[in-house]
């Protein structure tokens, strides 16, 4: 596969499907300009927009859509459904991937489901949880190394994103195997077909069991909206299940995972919030902003050509938002923009998203880190990382700024 774009601006900037240096490849993403043609893993060719600026307007734009029908590139054949992003590029018909009042249709009872106020009411079970998983870590030998994202940061949302949907814990084991490949740039294409069946299969069964046997959850509520009228399709169903439980849990892990590493390494940071004298509620914006989880979101499509700061997105093409590019954005954060700031204001990142997609799931992200976070340092004050920053191992995943693994050592004790 070639990169499709013709162009006669910057050449294109090849994304690393490794993924080992995304703080380099993010400012190497800025400083090309507003709108930059890009090579994703695979050799497909987009366009990448990388200034808080010009992503505000695209993402409120009605000439960017979710149709992937209207990407040159796929109507003529050349993206192949072995390529390892297809399932991000086209995950099926879902409030992902459509418009409009459509989209407005099949959002709408996701995000009464999430409003802020009934997120509130999940804080006492979200607290249970966290205390459970801090309870068993407590029972570990003083000084042990902990993978804290397998222990901690990965079970805590993927436990709440599955109840609130209503997947059983059993499945777990398996939907985790299977989103590693989701996710990856390195799953091989021929794993890939097999794969994308595999999670269409899972979750196909598991709203065929809710219709079966609903329950106080909101696959259930999904089904029997369908059935007093709002015609929601039962693939619809199924695709807005499996996103969430994708988004749902991936980006939380994120967040949780990288404000450890940043207070981590900013002691004097770190010291003041455990002081009481920077609100946590700083610490999780602050992070959103300057490590953002998810790093680029795939994949939008111009229907016409539209005028990109002194650069044109052409009709046809694909567009990704380059969500780690835009939160050290100096015109939008100043000149400090590259720095890790808990006293930062006003922070007015986007890292969840701008306009009609952005993640109905923000409210319930932000409550877990706000859960998670003070218990774990409460519990734990003297946590600290196990090695050195430079050893700790990127995913590869484009959309994601996820590490393999975060081992620290507990400690009750303050450092």
């Amino acid at each position: 596969m070639t990169c499709p774009i013709d162009h006669t601006g910057p050449a294109p900037l090849v994304l690393d499907p490794f993924v080992a240096d995304l703080d380099a490849e993010s400012a190497a993403l800025r400083a090309a300009g507003p709108l930059v043609p890009v090579v994703l893993p695979g050799g497909v060719g987009v366009y990448a927009v990388t200034h808080h600026a010009e992503a505000r307007r695209l993402l409120t734009d009605p000439r960017v859509v979710k149709d992937i029908n209207v990407w040159g590139a796929w109507r003529r054949g050349e993206i192949p459904l072995d390529w390892p992003l297809i399932g991000l590029a086209n995950p099926g018909r879902s409030m992902l991937t459509v418009d409009g009042e459509e989209h407005r249709r099949l959002r709408t009872l996701v995000a009464q489901a999430l409003t802020v106020r009934r997120v509130e009411k999940l804080r006492s079970g979200i607290e249970a949880l966290t205390t459970e998983m801090l309870d068993k870590l407590a029972t570990l030998p003083a000084g042990e190394v902990v993978d804290l994202k397998a222990h901690f940061a990965y079970p805590l949302p993927m436990n709440v994103i599955s109840e609130l949907m209503g997947v059983d814990a059993a499945e777990h084991p398996r939907l985790k195997a299977l989103f590693e490949k989701f996710f990856s740039t390195q799953t091989l294409p021929e794993e890939v077909p097999q794969m994308m069946a595999d999670l269409g299969a899972l979750f196909s069964r598991i709203v065929e069991s809710k219709r079966e046997t609903p329950g106080d959850d909101l696959t259930s509520a999904l089904i029997a909206a369908s059935e007093d009228g709002d015609h929601l399709s039962t693939e619809e169903i199924t695709n807005t299940l499996q996103l969430m439980v994708a988004a749902g849990h991936e980006t939380t892990i994120s967040l949780i995972v990288n404000a450890v590493v940043a207070l981590e390494t900013h002691p004097e940071q770190r010291a003041r919030v455990l002081a009481g004298e920077v609100p946590w509620e700083n610490v999780i914006e602050e992070t959103l902003r300057w490590s953002t989880p998810t790093s680029h979101v795939l994949i939008r499509f111009a229907t016409e050509d539209i005028e990109v700061g002194d650069r044109i997105l052409p009709e046809g093409e694909g567009l990704i938002v380059s969500f780690g590019a835009l939160g050290r954005d100096e015109a939008q954060h100043g000149e400090s923009a590259g720095e890790f700031d808990v006293t930062r204001t006003p922070n007015r990142h986007i890292s969840f998203g701008h306009g009609p997609h952005v993640c109905p799931g923000a409210a319930l992200s932000r409550l877990e880190a706000l859960v998670a976070l003070p218990a774990l340092y409460a519990r734990f004050p003297g946590l600290g990382l196990a090695v050195g920053r430079e050893e700790l191992r990127n995913k590869p995943i484009l959309t994601q700024n996820d590490l393999h693994d975060l081992p620290v050592r507990l400690s009750a004790t303050t450092v």
